[in-house]
């Protein structure tokens, strides 16, 4: 039978740990040098107060290693705008949803279908939906978008698509244009078909 917890009886729960209590001594065991070796960097003040990366003076190897071409602005996710991160979510996951409901980011996230609302949400075509739903999502694929209107759903852009720019292709140089921009052939012709009138 357990004893009666009274004021003559308190122990801790836990045994108390004696302060480390160094350069008092060579006798206490942490005397002269107190534990921290002789010289070098990690003996001094404030040794331990480095931030991260830092390898003593010598080239980091985030400066070492090659780094890809493009921007690095913080603001750019996850490295430079040329890189998207999107949250991939499929057609199979949206059967948790009644028919009639509106899928949104907020939604997926009210189903535990993603955790939040912080990167876009791309919908894919993997699986079959046979409810009619009103998706908003930022990005969708060709086949998910045939499955979705196929069902009777709809489907709506929250970011609107990037266009894409039809290059235009210089005109090998000497290809038969003069400098005006005419065709050397004809104009070559005209004047071979001038030069008899002269006579």
């Amino acid at each position: 039978m357990p004893k009666m917890l009274s004021l003559s009886n308190l122990e801790p729960a836990q045994e108390r740990e004696d302060r480390k209590r160094v350069g008092r001594g060579a006798g206490s065991g942490k005397g002269r040098y107190a534990g921290r070796g002789i010289k070098g960097q990690k003996s001094r003040a404030g040794s331990h107060k480095m931030r991260a990366g830092f390898e003593g003076g010598q080239m980091p190897i985030t400066m070492r290693i090659g780094k890809l071409k493009g921007s690095t602005s913080k603001d750019a996710m996850p490295v430079g705008p040329f890189r998207t991160s999107t949250v991939p979510v499929n057609i199979r996951d949206l059967e948790r949803f009644e028919a009639g409901d509106e899928v949104t980011p907020e939604t997926l996230v009210e189903k535990r279908v993603i955790k939040n609302t912080k990167t876009d949400v791309k919908l894919l075509g993997v699986g079959d939906i046979s409810k009619k739903l009103t998706v908003r999502v930022h990005a969708i694929s060709g086949t998910a978008r045939e499955k979705i209107e196929a069902a009777g759903g709809t489907v709506e852009l929250l970011r609107a698509a990037k266009e894409h720019k039809k290059r235009h292709h210089r005109a090998a140089a000497g290809a038969g244009t003069d400098a005006d921009g005419g065709d050397l052939a004809e104009d070559q012709g005209a004047e071979v078909e001038e030069a008899p009138e002269e006579k």
